[in-house]
Order: C-alpha cells, then structure tokens, then sequence
C-alpha cells in the first residue's frame, strides 16, 4: 500500500485534533484536549482511478498551536507529501497566524508538497469573525490556493472532501500509470516498478 504522510498546522485551538478525530475515527467531543506537542493518526483510504482503485494509507501528524511547540514542527514536515492549514472563522487571529505557518512549510518541506488552507468552526455561524469574503481575499494571494475549504468538525460538514481533494492532489502529483500492466506507480520511475516496461508518456491515474 501506498503511504503518504500529512502534516495539520494552525494556531492553537483551530480545531486540527477535531478536524482529525472527525476524519479518522468518524467523532467529535466538545472537550477535546489540546495537543501536547505532537500527535498521530492513520487511516487507509480508497481512491476511484480511471484505471483502478487507488489505495493509501494515511500518516496524519497533528502539531500544537503554541508558539513553544513551534520548534518542532520543520523536522516533521521535512517528507510530507501535503499539509493542511487551518484558521478558525470565530478566531480573526488565526487567519493572520496562517502565513507563518505556511512559510515554515515552504521553508522545511519538499518543494511538491500540496498546502491546503482550511477553514473550520463554519457551524458557529453566530460567533463568526472571518467572512467568507475575508477568507477567500486571503487566500487569493496564494497562487497555489485554487479553492478554500470550509469545515466543521462538529457536523462533518466538508471534513471527509477536504482530504480527498488534498489526496488526489498527491495522487496526481506523485503516481502515474504502466500503460501495458496497469498498475500505479511513482512518477519519478522511468521504468514500471512492476513489469519493468519504460515509461513512455505518462498517464495520470485519475
């Protein structure tokens, strides 16, 4: 199985342990506790291919928010394939925290990796501070930030799509397919992994 490891950044308190929990594990509690450092979570997941089904096992890394944590969070992003940035809308903040948090990941990660901004809390819809509009103005600065994602952990709203987006972004970054075998392999093989044929043009998986 495939393997490909996530990297969940964002202030304290923007919901990443939520997002993870409602991800994985398919819960929610009001009285998550915050993360002490750093945490950890796996999930398999099965993509529908043009060819085939893709299956991937997922190496999430959950990162606390505190300005001391900090120090840890470059050696492991060092070979994620993708990280998701999170602002919380009821938090103006931690919309402003996103840049750093996004330079670090420039700074220490590969240059493919996928970044994903993600905003969360959207069932708040009272306490909100960010508007949508505000949000997406943002994000637009970012070039590689083609749509914003907005979740809420609590309902599941948007949780479950907001890591297929991001794995099919990996997907198309990394896999390609053997035209005479048909299986899925990585795009920097010049040869098929499997039956050893040369790559000719490559085809994307999805």
């Amino acid at each position: 199985m495939l393997k490909y490891k996530i990297i969940i950044a964002g202030a304290k308190d923007v919901g990443k342990s939520s997002l993870i929990a409602r991800f994985c594990d398919n819960i929610f509690k009001e009285d998550m506790k915050a993360t002490i450092g750093v945490d950890f979570k796996r999930k398999n997941i099965t993509v529908e291919g043009s060819h085939k089904d893709i299956s991937l096992e997922l190496n999430i890394w959950d990162f606390a928010g505190e300005e001391k944590y900090r120090t840890l969070f470059p050696a492991y992003a060092n070979g994620a394939s993708a990280a998701f940035v999170l602002f919380d809308t009821t938090n103006k903040k931690s919309l402003k925290d996103v840049d750093d948090w996004i330079k670090i990941i420039e700074d220490n990660a590969y240059s493919n990796i996928v970044k994903q901004i993600i905003a969360t809390k959207i069932d708040l819809k009272s306490e909100r501070e960010i508007s949508k509009k505000e949000a997406l103005d943002f994000c637009k600065k970012y070039d590689w930030c083609e749509e914003l994602v907005s979740t809420s952990s609590k309902t599941g709203e948007n949780v479950e799509e907001a890591f297929l987006y991001v794995v099919k972004k990996i997907i198309k970054r990394n896999l390609q397919i053997c035209k005479p075998c048909g299986e899925v392999f990585n795009k920097k093989l010049k040869n098929c992994q499997y039956c050893g044929a040369k790559v000719e043009n490559e085809i994307s998986p999805l």
